[in-house]
């Protein structure tokens, strides 16, 4: 495929009516939760006008097909490659005519009310530009999806992992928000990226994505492009949905870890300056570091999780020499899964 191809099964242009939201879902071989996903999408929208876009990022598991072949009101928009995350929202976002736009990723279910429950707090809230909901693992319990913005001290502790001994701790827990268990409405530093609600007046100041991120980092850039532009982010804990999590990941395990190093490099550089990416890269090499020899030793050893401890080896070897900058993200870092 040479080109961008727009579908929609039924062959319908989209409703000239006022749509409240737009639900934007960008998929890359994720044939094992997108019709999961899209139930629920299509079943949580309640009351309000909703249209569903779909971007396919050239998947090899018939993603694409099976959206268009289950989901004949969804709008189907397959790209000739995988353009990552944040390329793959910004090529769907022109056509997203909705006053909330719902970013979702596809390993997502969607809880009962949760769509209009966001809805609803955009309208009584109109100075907050990005919001999402409370993040359930699949066993139900509640999981991560907010950070504070990285700082030295706070990837310090993280890399040495003093934000597990203390977690209750706001001075060492800080990056990842052990310490954080909100049940109320609350601003937040960051959001997640697994499932956004924006405002279009938002969005249109703020701007899209930044295209330079293949996946990781969007996150903290755009929520970073929030604050700056006045704008609030805010976790809405008592609207939920469910994240599975790895389904682009665990795919290429090894690939999307140096993209998270490429991704937060690239943000130190854009906001921090030259000597402070240089302190942030010698804490990586130092955490992919002391990772290295902790699985080269459980690697070592007979026992069931062996084959795991090898591939978070070679993972974190692959980060060391990107760090050191001895191999690049584009294609040279080869994969395999386990399991």
């Amino acid at each position: 495929m040479s080109r961008v191809e727009v579908e929609m099964a039924t062959g319908e242009d989209r409703a000239l009516s006022r749509v409240d939201a737009s639900i934007l879902i960008v998929a890359w071989n994720a044939g094992r939760f997108i019709k999961d996903c899209l139930a629920t999408v299509k079943a949580g929208t309640g009351s309000l006008a909703a249209e569903i876009i779909v971007v396919d990022n050239a998947s090899s598991d018939g993603t694409g097909d099976m959206v268009r072949e289950g989901f004949g009101d969804v709008r189907l928009i397959r790209t000739p490659t995988n353009l990552g995350f944040a390329k793959g929202n910004n090529f769907g976002l022109p056509y997203c005519t909705g006053k909330y736009i719902y970013l979702v990723n596809p390993d997502v279910t969607v809880h009962p009310e949760c769509i209009p429950a966001l809805f609803r707090y955009m309208e009584l809230h109109p100075d907050v530009g990005i919001v999402g909901p409370r993040l359930l693992n699949p066993d139900g319990t509640p999981g991560r999806s907010t950070m504070r913005f990285p700082t030295l001290w706070r990837m310090f502790c993280r890399a040495v992992a003093i934000d597990s001994l203390f977690k209750r701790s706001r001075v060492f827990g800080g990056f990842l928000m052990r310490d954080f268990r909100p049940n109320q409405p609350v601003d937040v530093d960051i959001l997640n990226g697994w499932f956004w609600v924006v405002r279009r007046e938002a969005l249109q100041e703020v701007g899209v994505l930044d295209r330079r991120l293949f996946m990781y980092g969007d996150d903290m850039d755009w929520c970073y492009r929030f604050r700056q532009a006045g704008w609030r982010a805010v976790l809405y804990p008592l609207a939920e949905a469910t994240h599975y999590g790895g389904g682009t990941t665990l795919r290429a395990p090894v690939r999307f870890a140096v993209e998270k190093e490429r991704s937060f490099v690239q943000y130190w550089e854009k906001y921090h300056g030259k000597a402070s990416t240089l302190f942030y890269r010698a804490i990586s090499i130092f955490n992919h570091f002391i990772r290295l020899m902790g699985y080269t030793v459980v690697a070592g050893l007979p026992h069931q999780g062996r084959p795991i401890a090898v591939l978070k080896r070679r993972r974190s070897m692959a980060c060391l020499l990107w760090l050191a900058g001895l191999e690049s993200t584009e294609g040279e870092v080869k994969d395999e899964r386990v399991g």
